[in-house]
């Protein structure tokens, strides 16, 4: 492959740049991103190089992932009780993963930062009336006026500091007790508790309260961070590339490049194109990528992709992330594991089974089935298996609200029910109990 021209922050500037809002002030928006530029990083090198080498761990199916979260957030979400139910569904599914399945979990949000979305067209047409198109809550507001609905730079600011919030809450939670071992039966929502999946969570959290209640008694410690914290890191889609320029910044321990907007951050399906902005943004930033790989992937162009995103070959760097959907992925998936094993890519392969598997039912809601998402989770794994591939994570959108957004799960949410509580403004998340549901299916998997 030819040689690429050096890179630096700005460089992504000179390529093709899609999703972008039409910002109506360009002066504004240069005041922002310098203002952005002189903050605090959000996330730190050190973190980050942390979360790199657990990811390198299951390349080789020594650890799994598990990365979730709200499709787009909201800013009138970011209130200690909504971080705390997201983060105790992390939990909760890492848990599962971790004992029932048998291997370490890295446990990876869509959270603190997953504020801007891509859209299929610029503008919205309704009785009539064209608008831009609602494009997150760091660009527009989601209400059909014309002033709600202009671009405003200064929302990227009120993201930095919705993050910002965001993490020093996580961080609180993480660290100090809330997520400790002997309080996993505390994580368990209440609408979820009298289930089927809360009674056999509560079982297995007795087991877990007995084997530290079995190594206190023989003298061995249970005061240490293994068992009284954890890591939650953090990953958005990098969209906004104004934004995340203005948060790269240079380590000082080492002289490299990092985005400092979160820990990890993914390419979408619409803005993967090898010599399209994004990528190369995300090429001199030492992150860990991931890249969305839809059904009509062309496998020579996510070869150079995987070449320019992951040119040494890097354990950790690069994870790509199949939303193939539940009819495409028997067909799809085999030639993309077959062709990379051959060609020895260090790649974490994640399943993202909600995205090709939404639809709108009669009710007109948009929403997901459930045994569709267990369907293409079961097939993703039925093909690493055969091709000798690792099944390395899981990506999903989620939230420990008790919504009623996709249908199916143990209670069987049916299309009439949708309407009980559907409170996405993006698409269809499952809600806590579907999330511990899906965890223990993927733990039978893992551990076979």
């Amino acid at each position: 492959m030819a040689s690429r021209k050096e890179w630096n922050k700005s460089s992504w500037q000179e390529q093709q740049v899609l999703q972008q809002p039409n910002w109506p002030n360009e002066p504004d928006v240069y005041k922002v991103l310098n203002n952005l530029a002189t903050l605090p990083p959000l996330v730190f090198a050190g973190e980050i190089r942390s979360l790199k080498d657990l990811l390198a761990k299951a390349v080789v199916g020594e650890a799994f992932l598990l990365q979730g979260g709200d499709c787009s957030e909201n800013f009138s979400d970011v209130t200690a009780p909504k971080i705390r139910e997201t983060l105790k569904v992390m939990l909760q599914m890492a848990i599962v993963l971790t004992y029932a399945g048998g291997k370490p979990v890295i446990k990876v949000g869509r959270i603190a930062g997953q504020f801007a979305k891509p859209r299929s067209s610029d503008t919205e047409t309704i009785e009539g009336v064209t608008l831009p198109s609602y494009r997150g809550d760091m660009v527009n507001h989601a209400e059909f006026t014309e002033e709600m609905r202009q671009p405003n730079p200064k929302l990227m600011l009120k993201g930095y500091n919705m993050a910002a919030s965001t993490l020093n809450l996580l961080r609180a939670f993480t660290r100090g007790g809330y997520a400790a071992l002997d309080r996993v039966q505390a994580w368990n929502q209440e609408f979820v508790v009298q289930s089927p999946m809360g009674r056999s969570y509560n079982r297995l959290a007795k087991q877990i309260d007995n084997a530290i209640r079995f190594m206190n008694t023989i003298g061995i410690p249970t005061d240490i961070p293994q068992v009284n914290q954890t890591q939650l890191f953090t990953s958005h889609e990098a969209l906004l590339l104004g934004y995340e320029e203005a948060l790269t910044r240079v380590d000082s321990t080492t002289g490299d490049w990092y985005d400092c907007s979160a820990h990890m951050l993914w390419i979408g399906e619409r803005t993967r194109q090898v010599d399209g902005a994004h990528v190369e943004f995300l090429r001199g930033v030492l992150n860990p990528i991931g890249v969305k790989v839809g059904p009509e992937y062309d496998l020579d162009n996510i070869k150079k992709l995987i070449d320019v995103l992951n040119p040494d070959n890097e354990p950790g760097r690069l994870t790509l992330i199949t939303r193939l959907g539940m009819s495409n992925i028997e067909k799809a998936l085999p030639p993309l594991l077959r062709e990379a094993k051959k060609e020895g890519y260090n790649i974490v392969w994640s399943c993202d089974p909600m995205h090709a598997n939404t639809y709108t039912a009669e009710s007109g809601h948009k929403t997901r089935n459930f045994n569709d998402i267990l369907s293409e989770i079961t097939c993703f794994f039925e093909a690493h298996w055969s091709e000798g591939t690792v099944p390395g994570g899981v990506h999903f959108e989620m939230t420990g609200d008790n919504v009623t957004e996709c249908i199916g799960g143990a209670r069987n949410i049916i299309d009439d029910e949708l309407q009980n509580n559907y409170l996405t403004s993006c698409d269809p998340r499952l809600n806590a109990e579907q999330s511990l549901e899906v965890a223990f299916q993927i733990a039978d998997m893992i551990r076979s």
